[in-house]
């Protein structure tokens, strides 16, 4: 049987893709709570979660899949075995990640940026 070589390329790219979209991801969310916070308007958090913000998340998402997937393969799994395992732990893990976000964002929105000392706790 003959076996094709490990997908090197793709797992750097897949690691490289999430960076860069992380570090977009970090910009805009900097970006928008510093302007959140200089106006206090619940517009800007609500406009937080649109296109702004989920085309970066998208891309780390599909830069982790990659990744995640690329590195099964490195096991001796074939494509498909590995992006069926990478695809449902990355889109549960992006949609848990998003849920905790919009609850950080409530938490901003309620109570200011007081609301997440966690020297409190």
């Amino acid at each position: 049987m003959l076996y094709s070589q490990p997908p090197y390329i793709l797992l750097f790219a897949g690691f490289l893709a999430a960076i860069s979209s992380g570090y977009a991801f970090s910009i805009v969310l900097q970006q928008s709570v510093g302007e959140w916070n200089a106006n206090r308007s619940t517009r800007i958090l609500a406009k937080l979660r649109g296109p702004q913000l989920q085309i970066p998340f998208f891309g780390i998402n599909a830069g982790i899949c990659v990744f995640l997937a690329s590195g099964i393969q490195l096991f001796g799994f074939s494509g498909k075995i590995a992006y069926a395992l990478g695809a449902p732990m990355t889109v549960l893990i992006g949609l848990l990640i998003w849920s905790q976000l919009g609850k950080i964002l409530v938490m901003i929105e309620q109570g200011g940026s007081k609301a997440l000392d966690l020297d409190v706790f």
